[in-house]
């Protein structure tokens, strides 16, 4: 058995190099290739959403400011507590981790969950809403504190000299009792470590926060140096038996099994059949020309609450493109209220036929389709 902190055996080699030689030559975007199951991450992107409340006392503290620069500052301190665990190469012990390549989401998985801590409830949902390109859109609201963070994430992934990560996208944090938005943009990352098998993300470029009081913050990244610190709160999931089949964690368990136990064949086998049923439910949604219903975001041609805040600010690459590839995912509540209201009711949200979750009770020969909530 393999572990995270292990460089890479002989045995791999091979693979690793193959992979590095396909990301050389591949001209489109990576996070389309299959990666080495040794390189594979036991969690989805979706999941990636979490780190926004890893500190919920740093994300609800700037509600309790009275002056909007002391605001702005606390928007700054709690964005930049979301980068160490997101992105740092080492553990909570301070122990070298080898970062590895998280799970592509499929279209409609979702990862739910909250913080329950001195800061009150700090709920999440976390919803893939696009799969070619990829998009996660999320909200993490606070409502004893009156905060919530709404937004989207879009990467595109590509090699120059190595693998840089440009993510579009952004997230408004909005403030209740100032009736207060902040806009906040994302830094780049490019990969190191690729060659040794221990790859390492490094921030780049720049970023900014953009308040509607008027403060700005842009924040330029070097490759050296890392928050120091621990995370003060737990994420709280539903256990996997009790979640729903479209959630990360349930959806990719035998996946998630098969990497912690270093059994390839397994990750291989149990991938494969996601893939698989994926593929075949866009084409049954193409030919009863139907598109795949999110369930928590809406796709929209504009935000005029980030347009409002990105005019102010000067040479960023802030982009509005209504297009497939950069379309505009906005929280619907009274989507979420539904889904609310259907399990105080004891009843399942609207359901709709489409294959379970892709992976469990699937005969891939027949395509069994069932309908679930």
């Amino acid at each position: 058995m393999s572990s995270a902190h292990e460089k890479v055996s002989p045995n791999h080699k091979s693979a690793l190099f193959s992979f590095l030689k396909s990301i050389a030559s591949f001209k489109g975007d990576l996070s389309t290739l299959t990666a080495p199951p040794f390189l594979l991450a036991p969690q989805s992107v979706t999941e990636y959403s979490a780190y926004w409340a890893e500190h919920p006392i740093l994300f609800v503290a700037a509600a309790k400011e009275e002056d909007p620069q002391k605001r702005a500052l606390c928007v700054l301190k709690w964005f930049l507590s979301t980068l160490k665990e997101q992105h740092s190469n080492t553990d909570e012990n301070g122990k070298k981790k080898r970062a590895m390549k998280p799970l592509n989401a499929f279209l409609g998985e979702q990862f739910l969950g909250k913080w329950v801590d001195e800061a009150g409830t700090t709920e999440l949902v976390s919803e893939q809403v696009s799969h070619h390109p990829p998009v996660t859109a999320f909200n993490v609201w606070n409502n004893e504190h009156g905060v919530r963070l709404q937004g989207h994430i879009a990467p595109k992934v590509y090699f120059s000299g190595s693998v840089n990560i440009d993510r579009g996208g952004y997230g408004i944090m909005h403030i209740d009792e100032y009736n207060e938005d902040h806009l906040v943009t994302m830094p780049k990352v490019h990969v190191e470590g690729l060659v040794t098998g221990a790859p390492s993300p490094e921030l780049s470029g720049t970023s900014y926060i953009r308040s509607s009081s008027g403060y700005t913050t842009k924040i330029e990244y070097s490759y050296k140096g890392w928050l120091g610190g621990k995370r003060n709160a737990v994420l709280d999931v539903a256990p996997v038996e009790h979640q729903h089949p479209l959630e990360s964690r349930r959806a990719w368990k035998n996946v998630i099994e098969g990497i912690k136990n270093a059994d390839i064949f397994a990750i291989g086998s149990e991938k494969s059949k996601i893939e698989i049923t994926q593929r075949e439910m866009r084409k049954i949604e193409k030919a009863e020309g139907r598109e795949f219903r999110r369930k928590y975001f809406t796709a929209a041609k504009r935000d005029p609450i980030a347009e409002k805040l990105a005019a102010g600010l000067k040479g960023t690459s802030m982009r509005y493109e209504t297009d497939a590839s950069r379309m505009i995912w906005l929280w619907d509540e009274a989507k979420y209220q539904r889904v609310q209201d259907n399990l105080r009711n004891g009843l399942k949200s609207p359901t709709h036929a489409r294959f379970d979750s892709g992976i469990s009770g699937m005969d891939l020969k027949g395509l069994s389709i069932t309908a679930s909530a």
